[in-house]
């Protein structure tokens, strides 16, 4: 039997490619990995509630499919990072996280001009507070990314931050000489107006504030009062929104300049739909826990307590709008304009026309 020839061995070049070729087979999955975008986020405190928990957790954790961008984004809510709520912004400049859920309030001492969102009357409902955020939303980015170097990506609102007391009250001055959990001084310089104490108090600490005794009423969204049980700890609530709590996405100019334009355009679109939901469902919360902690109907969100509901009367609506000529708005002007030049004049430019203000 006549044997075959022998096949002839690759030429060296040849080899050589194939070999090329083959090694970049097998690595492209490692590259396509490579490819991938992972970012640091935080996020809002989980007892925050619903918000959190609902809107934008879910947003982070599926990342990659809410903006068709190939980023992974590791998502921690600020009260399991053992940072203080009133430090992000330093955070986010020290380069340690790329995206921040913004707590306004909580960080405007870092930097004042951002209450320019959320002053004391300025906001008592959504619609006005939609149009504020609208009217002041460029000045609140250009500032951010000139003294942090981070870029405003949304803005939307936990809702009215309203009364809840464990003493009984008929109206917003009956909390002459009680003290009254707050969170910013806007809001503080408000409760003195009114007489009362203003205590500052982070939100984790206020349900154990309010059965010490360490304050007599606090301030802030029903529905976030609800998750974290202060209905418990409280017999009435007044429903009169001294501010909006408005809080904003916020991502460090360097993960945002690493992006190409179409991936940005992406991206801010996507925040664009999450704060929209957040626009809704904050407005839906609201209206639904101040049922839960009535213990009325429709309850569908919350848990079921005995508040007494303290009617909001027209003289105190007057107080918390006349606030912001009397007293949020001077306050806030004469701390913001040392910082930041010019500061109260940019939102007598902007916000003051939408709100009819002269």
């Amino acid at each position: 039997m006549p044997m075959r020839p022998l096949a002839k061995p690759f030429s060296k070049p040849f080899a050589a490619a194939f070999v090329l070729a083959l090694a970049t087979v097998l690595a492209l999955p490692a590259a396509q990995a490579q490819d991938r975008i992972k970012l640091k986020a935080i996020g809002q405190p989980l007892a925050t509630g619903l918000i959190q928990k609902n809107k934008e957790q879910p947003f982070f954790e599926n990342f990659a499919a809410r903006t068709g961008l190939p980023i992974d984004v590791d998502y921690k809510p600020i009260d399991t990072l053992g940072i203080k709520d009133t430090e992000q912004l330093r955070v986010m400049k020290a380069g340690l996280f790329d995206i921040v859920s913004l707590r306004v309030s909580q960080n405007s001492r870092d930097e004042p001009t951002i209450l320019g969102l959320d002053l004391v009357g300025a906001a008592p409902d959504y619609a006005t507070g939609r149009k504020v955020a609208k009217a002041y939303f460029d000045t609140v980015d250009a500032r951010l990314q000139q003294q942090f170097n981070v870029k405003l990506l949304g803005v939307w609102p936990f809702g009215p931050q309203i009364l809840f007391c464990k003493k009984p009250i008929a109206s917003l001055a009956d909390i002459k000489g009680m003290k009254v959990r707050v969170y910013d001084q806007n809001l503080a310089k408000f409760i003195e107006m009114v007489g009362g104490t203003p205590v500052p108090v982070s939100f984790a600490d206020t349900h154990q504030s309010l059965s010490l005794g360490v304050v007599d009423c606090a301030i802030t969204g029903p529905s976030s009062a609800n998750s974290a049980g202060w209905p418990e700890v409280t017999t009435h609530q007044l429903a009169i929104g001294f501010q909006m709590a408005l809080n904003g996405y916020g991502m460090t100019m360097k993960s945002w300049n690493a992006l190409k334009p179409d991936q940005q355009a992406k991206l801010k679109a996507a925040f664009d739909g999450l704060t929209e939901e957040v626009w809704k469902y904050s407005e839906e919360l609201f209206r639904d826990a101040l049922n839960c902690n009535a213990g009325k109907d429709p309850c569908t969100t919350g848990k079921k307590f005995k508040l007494v509901d303290v009617p909001v009367t027209p003289a105190d609506l007057e107080l918390v709008r006349g606030a912001v000529g009397k007293v949020s708005l001077p306050v806030w002007a004469e701390v913001c304009d040392k910082s930041n030049p010019g500061c109260s004049k940019g939102w007598q430019a902007t916000v003051a026309p939408v709100l009819g203000l002269k």
